[in-house]
């Protein structure tokens, strides 16, 4: 059976029906699913497994049946190592039905059919007694629940209710408890993920300096963490100002409260300096006297002997309210609210403990700036980037003449800014902004940098744009970053390029364009970890979970296998294969094109190692010889090591030979390729050949 499916076309911009499979979300959420990046986590799972012996051991020395209930089994995993450990019955909860079914099958196949039960619901609805999904309570409780934050999936309100109505009082739970850590410090460069700098701009009347509005000065910001791959940030964009301390633990041995709360500890500063920003992560104790533990502590706090990479749990950065000031040995308060699924951070100056009492509000913080609902983190460190900035500040001195009218289309830029202080007065800008709240974002900058009236913004949609709008003038600079938040892969941006087709009629014949063209790039990496996310397990700890691998290759190949997916490649390293190739060029002084543009042809490989995929990415050209990277910034040592562009997600597209090519000495010499840019769909279809 079919379905329509409506979408914004996020290159394209128009609204559009799709007729989909009735299963194309099921297939899309196992596809895009972080299962074989779990199953290839191997201290994970050699802890859990002695975790789980242990508790079945503890259960049968008091002379009890081990009744096991496991939560969210997904593969059915924790439940055969439990039965395998020696349980008496398992039950294993799974609220994703193709999950559920597959699980159903990997427990056959291992031979576990008549120990474990697969049921299909949430936990919170099932049932116990003669008649119900269970026959009795279970003693002992094991569950997989985690996110990066710890509590983010929900597992405080689950843990509770299975407390109160699925296990026994006093059961063992594996894992045992969570230890939250937190350590303060000060970042320039995370930082700037959350706060817009001032910019400075020389024009030719002197410095300018563009300046964030007050709303945005004195925002909380907003409760969603911002977890990444931590061990990836150089210790040189940091700077340590408390040691390691707990903020918090929960014992799932115990009922657990997912009621609002908080927690407060005293830090003393080692350092002085500006706190910014808590870092944080979390342990698990997989046994009550925490033999037994997995850790998600960065390189300088643990040992990297001990290192496991792992995408499913990685670091928490918070950021504080507002940056602090705090001096070596002068004690403060840290406080973590948190409710069901976030947490949040404030930090005082130590008082009286009566006074530091009576100041905590849980209430989660709200953006009041809308610029923390409209920008991800990476986006405010691309506008924090000076050298960029510059780029375009260069560019636009080379396109702008005293008559000129200028229009940008972006969302949320600057650069109307930047133009009316590198252009003479009379220059006129218009800023087209077609949705509300870029709109009220647009309008706090101008008012803070007291061009309200000097920029005239106006909403409408670039087609429906009307020469009224433009006060019957044409267009002789057309500007734009390019950046759209609807944007997930890098060619997603070309949307200004339809923007651009849209308003030709309003353009003057000789109109300048900024970027003039952008290209499409392209290089074969082999990944030092990423490729774990895609690679099938076979067996895991013993188990057969095969079926698991074919479920998820049959999801990729009913469309994601043909897909490039997004990912922020500082945080993953690889090494190039190949020279970066430049393979498609979209010329934005003309419109776009009727007809597809198309490109093939072969890349050489010039290191040995094992082609994982494909990386492609973007080049805006601004104006000659100057250009903006979105992509590889340098390969930085003859090992083929690569440098990416912190701010943006490069498209990776994943081989689906991969494996074969692991196992052969010698790796093909060349990669063949074709890409086709559909320009009626805005669409990038691909294939590679090893």
């Amino acid at each position: 059976m079919k379905t329509f499916c409506g979408r914004a076309n996020p290159t394209t911009g128009a609204m559009e029906w799709l007729e989909e499979d009735e299963n194309y979300d099921y297939h899309q959420e196992i596809a895009r699913s972080r299962y074989a990046d779990m199953l290839h986590d191997k201290d994970r799972n050699t802890k859990y497994y002695q975790g789980i012996r242990a508790a079945v051991s503890r259960v049968k020395e008091r002379g009890e049946k081990a009744i096991v209930l496991d939560i969210g089994t997904g593969t059915g995993l924790l439940s055969m190592m439990a039965a395998s450990a020696g349980a008496d019955f398992c039950y294993a909860i799974e609220v994703f039905k193709p999950m559920a079914n597959a699980a159903v099958k990997i427990v056959e196949k291992n031979g576990f059919r008549d120990k474990i039960k697969v049921i299909n619901k949430h936990s919170t609805e099932v049932t116990v007694g003669p008649d119900g999904d269970m026959q009795c309570r279970a003693n002992i409780l094991v569950t997989e629940l985690f996110d990066t934050e710890l509590i983010g999936e929900g597992a405080l309100p689950t843990y509770e209710h299975a407390h109160k109505y699925l296990v026994q009082e006093g059961c063992e739970a594996v894992p045992h408890r969570a230890t939250v850590y937190v350590q303060l410090v000060e970042s320039k460069r995370m930082w700037s993920w959350n706060k817009l700098f001032p910019v400075h701009v020389e024009a030719e009347d002197g410095e300018k300096m563009i300046v964030s509005p007050s709303e945005m000065e004195n925002c909380p910001g907003v409760p969603s963490v911002c977890d990444i791959q931590l061990n990836q940030m150089p210790s040189s964009d940091f700077t340590i100002l408390s040691d390691v301390v707990t903020m918090f633990s929960v014992d799932f041995s115990k009922p657990v409260r997912s009621a609002s709360t908080y927690y407060r500890v005293q830090l003393e500063p080692i350092k002085s300096g500006k706190a910014q920003i808590v870092l944080s992560w979390w342990d698990i104790d997989m046994d009550p006297s925490g033999m037994i533990s997995c850790t998600m502590a960065p390189y300088w706090v643990k040992s990297t002997s001990a290192f496991q990479w792992r995408d499913h749990w990685m670091q928490c950065v918070y950021f504080l309210p507002n940056e602090e000031p705090v001096l070596q040995g002068e004690k403060v308060y840290l406080t973590a609210c948190r409710d069901q699924y976030s947490v949040w951070y404030k930090l005082e100056k130590a008082r009286g403990e009566e006074e530091n009492k009576a100041d905590v509000h849980v209430e989660s913080p709200v953006c009041r700036c809308q610029a923390h609902l409209l920008w991800n983190r990476p986006r405010f460190g691309e506008l924090n980037d000076q050298n960029r900035t510059q780029q375009y500040v260069k560019s636009l001195m080379k396109v702008l003449k005293t008559d000129s009218v200028c229009l940008c289309i972006s969302d949320g830029s600057l650069l109307p800014v930047l133009a009316h202080y590198l252009g003479a007065k009379q220059v006129q800008y218009f800023f087209l902004v077609f949705r509300s709240l870029r709109f009220t974002l647009v309008f706090l900058f101008f008012k803070a940098n007291h061009l309200e009236d000097k920029i005239k913004i106006i909403e409408a949609r670039p087609e429906l744009l009307t020469s009224s709008h433009l006060e019957d003038k044409k267009i002789s600079v057309l500007v734009g970053e390019p950046f759209f938040t609807t944007s997930l892969l890098p060619w997603h941006n070309l949307y200004f390029w339809y923007a651009r087709t849209a308003v030709t009629s309003h353009l003057t014949s000789n109109v300048t364009v900024l970027p003039q063209s952008a290209s499409l790039h392209m290089m074969i990496v082999e990944f030092q970890d990423l490729w774990r996310i895609r690679s099938p397990c076979g067996t895991c700890e013993g188990f057969d979970v095969q079926t698991m691998d074919d479920m998820i290759n049959n999801s990729l190949n009913f469309r994601e296998s043909k897909e490039a997916e997004p990912h922020p490649l500082w945080e993953y390293p690889c090494k190039s294969l190949s020279d970066p190739q430049k393979v498609l060029t979209f010329d934005f002084r003309k419109t776009v094109p009727q007809h597809c543009l198309s490109t093939e042809g072969s890349v050489n490989l010039l290191r040995k190692g094992k082609s994982h995929g494909a990386v492609l990415w973007m080049e805006y050209h601004l104006a000659a010889d100057i250009s903006v990277n979105t992509g590889l910034m340098q390969i930085s040592n003859e090992k083929g090591n690569c440098e990416w562009n912190p701010h943006c997600k490069q498209a990776v597209y994943f081989f689906s030979s991969v494996i074969e090519s692991e196992t052969l000495s010698d790796l093909p010499s060349a990669v063949t390729y074709a890409i086709n840019f559909d320009t009626k769909t805005g669409e990038i279809a691909m294939d590679f050949k090893l």
